[in-house]
């Protein structure tokens, strides 16, 4: 759930700070004062594709963040963070992105940095966005099998089914190289057997490198090192007036003075206790003085040993210690591998087999069950559509066989015809964003109870309505809202007397500079503000036909 948005420099708005609830919002406001704007720095956020037109004119950088939270029920959106190790904060995460004039820009969620895709990714397992050009989501047909399999309750059993699958790919990939020569299983022993001997040979050590990176450089900058060494020594203990020497010479002095005033005897203390520290570090030091020794065969044997170890690790390592210590254990366990292939093959063949009659009994499974809901879904989506200003629209849910693949058995498509006497077409085929936003609200009815999406966002729904179908389009917002959060950019009273939370967009000139700004609304100026939805005033007639919409249908 978007629970705050902040954009700063992005078009028009220059600083913009918003703390949203659950249930249903209304952002609503003269036309251009800048609901779209609000709409585009959410979908910057998202992930969508942005140049530096975003950022307001005089300014050198955009940036928009988000605080989210994150259902305990949406698995998805969880898993994809673990796999990242990005932790929750009390169930609550932080997204961000910036955008610089020079095109470069970052994105993180709570301070890991991310790529675009990665970003795309993850945010919409928790958005949808639905406006004029924001319904990827909607058109890409792996999402109508996603869709379907929600409605049906099918979700875990093709979570299981995909797993069975990628490890019946896994298993037919290594049998697969089973399969290759004896004289290529040969060489490539002989390959390995070198390389674990080479490796055993030289023996490395976890921090090896490191110790003796350290020690070459000792030893090639002896000369300094002593040096210094000396000159820390001598300031310390061997110069006549040493550290050391100093706190011995103060000791007498202040024991005779405490005798006359007791209140430095904490003085005293603390110099005793530097005395013996000096000490302390005198010795250390002159352990260290006497073993520093200049030793050039120990340079050679080190710089050897270095070299040693730099060629392992590029060769076996791709420049890192670590992976060359785990490649000997790699290794040994292909050699062990290829040297049962014979013995192992006809086992893995038999693994396979049951695995691809397992898979087709699940996958025909799956398949009737989703032929089955096809219909319920197609059906309830087409009603909404009716109620929503569609009512000659039909709406099919086609389900394909195709050869078995990581999800089932099955091409889901969701087709449409919007108008009487039209064949059903793929839904990219629909020209009017204020129809597709309808048609996603008609899925997101139907899907209700069974999507994981938590926020919902939707542009341009009142395109093209009014009347009793813009109530009903209002009805069925709020009606989702009691699972979801919802946003809505309207321009109709009918839709914004629904809302649980109202938001004003505002436009204003300042100088020679203009502004976008919002305002939350309370009661009274929902109330002038639904008037001037219905009538572009807040007069008499007006307020008296909001309060009667009001009264009707506001159930906060």
């Amino acid at each position: 759930m978007l629970e705050e948005l902040s954009i700063r420099n992005f078009a028009l708005i220059e600083n913009l700070s918003l703390n949203f609830d659950r249930g249903f919002t209304v952002l609503s406001g003269e036309t251009g004062a800048g609901k779209s704007i609000i709409v585009g720095a959410l979908s910057f956020l998202l992930g969508a594709k942005a140049d530096a037109d975003s950022i307001r004119s005089g300014a050198e950088e955009t940036s928009v963040s988000a605080a989210i939270s994150v259902s305990a029920k949406n698995n998805e959106a969880r898993a994809w963070l673990a796999q990242r190790d990005i932790l929750l904060d009390e169930d609550r995460l932080v997204v961000r992105r910036n955008l610089k004039t020079s095109g470069r820009g970052s994105m993180y969620i709570q301070n890991v940095p991310l790529t675009r895709n990665e970003l795309t990714e993850f945010m919409a397992l928790l958005f949808d966005l639905h406006g004029q050009h924001t319904h990827e989501s909607l058109l890409r047909r792996e999402n109508h099998r996603k869709y379907l399999d929600r409605f049906a309750l099918l979700e875990t059993e093709t979570t299981a089914y995909n797993e069975r699958f990628l490890e019946l790919a896994e298993k037919k990939k290594t049998f697969e190289a089973k399969l290759s020569s004896a004289r290529e299983r040969q060489e490539r022993l002989e390959i390995l057997g070198y390389a674990i001997e080479e490796i055993t040979s030289a023996a490395p050590k976890s921090g090896e490198i490191r110790e003796l990176e350290n020690e070459a450089a000792r030893l090639g900058d002896f000369e300094k090192l002593a040096e210094q060494v000396n000159n820390a020594a001598g300031s310390f203990f061997d110069d006549e007036v040493s550290v050391l020497s100093l706190a011995r010479r103060t000791r007498p002095a202040l024991e005779s003075a405490v005798s006359i005033d007791e209140s430095l005897a904490t003085l005293r203390k603390r110099v005793e206790d530097l005395y013996y520290e000096a000490e302390d570090i005198a010795g250390e030091f002159r352990a260290y003085r006497e073993g520093l020794t200049y030793d050039p065969r120990r340079l050679e044997e080190v710089e050897e040993r270095l070299a040693l170890l730099y060629r392992l690790k590029k060769k076996y390592g791709n420049g890192s210690e670590a992976a060359l210590l785990r490649y000997q254990t790699e290794a040994e366990a292909e050699i062990d591998a290829l040297s049962h292939a014979e013995e192992n093959r006809e086992k893995l063949k038999e693994e396979i087999a049951a695995l691809e009659k397992d898979i087709a009994t699940r996958a025909s499974s799956i398949s009737a069950k989703r032929k089955a809901a096809a219909s319920r879904l197609g059906s309830a989506i087409g009603e909404v559509l009716g109620r929503l200003g569609m009512p000659a629209a039909r709406f099919l849910v086609t389900v394909k066989t195709s050869p078995i693949g990581p999800w089932g058995m099955d091409e889901v498509d969701f087709l449409i015809s919007a108008n009487k006497g039209e064949p059903e077409k793929p839904l990219a085929r629909i020209a009017s964003g204020g129809e597709l936003s309808r048609v996603m609200l008609a899925i997101k009815t139907a899907l209700a109870g069974a999507d994981t999406l938590e926020t919902l966002v939707f542009d341009e729904i009142d395109a093209g309505i009014g009347g009793e179908v813009a109530i009903t389009v209002g009805e069925y917002l709020a009606r989702i809202s009691a699972l979801k959060q919802i946003f809505c950019v309207t321009h109709l009273a009918s839709i914004a007397v629904r809302a649980d939370n109202h938001v004003k967009v505002v436009k204003t000139s300042m100088g020679e500079r203009t502004i976008t700004s919002v305002k939350e609304l309370r009661s009274k100026e929902q109330r002038a503000e639904i008037a001037r939805m219905l009538s572009g005033d807040a007069g008499t007639a007006a307020l008296a036909h909001a309060d009667d919409l009001l009264a009707k249908y506001h159930h906060r």
